[in-house]
């Protein structure tokens, strides 16, 4: 992986780090929500995520949510968030720093 795709990657996932599960105070990166990041040499951006439920309270919104963190980054291009229940979330894919923040290790 080049430098300049490196950083890129690098920013957007600070950026999605941006954004939290409402009911668990850490964000859905570290959460292992993010099951895919593709960017292309355009920097468009392919996210593939899913949720702690699918009853989640912001199910329908968290794509946008995500989405439009993404889309603040200078130089990026189109951004794609897809949902997906398959496989389901767990708690095996939890960061280091979760498991941390939540007191499991």
């Amino acid at each position: 992986m080049d430098l300049k795709k490196l950083e890129m990657e690098n920013k957007v996932i600070a950026a999605i780090k941006q954004v939290y599960d409402p009911e668990i105070p850490v964000n859905i990166y570290d959460l292992g929500l993010i099951y895919e990041l593709t960017i292309d040499e355009q920097n468009n951006v392919s996210v593939l995520m899913t949720l702690t439920t699918p009853n989640c309270p912001v199910a329908e919104d968290m794509p946008g949510i995500v989405q439009k963190e993404i889309k603040m980054i200078e130089g990026i291009g189109e951004v794609t968030v897809e949902l997906t229940f398959e496989p389901p979330w767990d708690m095996e894919k939890l960061s280091d720093e979760a498991k941390l923040e939540l007191g499991l290790m």
